[in-house]
């Protein structure tokens, strides 16, 4: 049985999608998603599942969530695998400058095109920094998010697809504890 770590965008943020993470647990089992486990309250679920065919879950717990719910926010699915991976390609785990608060991943649904990306590479993004690699957007803000150059959902635009944003700290954390419950097998 596998260790999945799902992502759901635009929970609890601003008043909307308002969900409880009890709640989203709940729904998880009753999917027969087992040992699920949140991080904070943004909608992340680390869980068991021997589902290998990740569009069926994508639509299956929408659906769950849709229902139970009444939202139907992007569910974006990384293996523990795909996340070591994420943070292995970390572009800037060699600078000492980077503050991980103000360091964002955007989880995309689909890798971008060659001409998105070059497209949203060319966002004037100074003093931020921007990278992309596969399915990930990499976005250091160097003055913290709360005033950036470039808002991460306008590159994801530029991208076209859908994505969520985490910041690098929730990265690891959810990373820490997918590799736990796997190892507890």
């Amino acid at each position: 049985m596998g260790v999945m770590i799902a992502m759901l965008r635009g929970v609890n943020v601003g008043g909307n999608n308002l969900i409880k993470m009890e709640a989203l647990r709940a729904l998880f089992a009753s999917l027969k998603l087992r040992d699920a486990q949140t991080y904070v309250q943004s909608g992340n679920v680390i869980f068991r599942t021997e589902e290998r065919d990740v569009a069926a879950l994508t639509k299956r717990v929408q659906k769950g969530i849709e229902r139970s719910f009444g939202c139907c926010p992007d569910v974006i699915f990384r293996t523990v695998a795909e996340m070591q991976e994420v943070v292995a390609r970390n572009p800037f785990a060699k600078r000492r400058d980077i503050d991980p608060s103000r360091y964002l991943v955007t989880f995309l649904a689909s890798e971008p095109a060659a001409a998105a990306r070059a497209d949203a590479l060319k966002m004037m993004t100074e003093p931020d920094e921007l990278r992309i690699h596969g399915r990930e957007l990499y976005i250091y803000y160097r003055d913290g998010l709360a005033r950036p150059k470039v808002a991460w959902l306008a590159v994801v635009k530029k991208l076209k697809t859908t994505g969520t944003g985490r910041n690098w700290n929730s990265v690891t954390k959810m990373l820490e504890i997918a590799e736990k419950l796997e190892a507890s097998d």
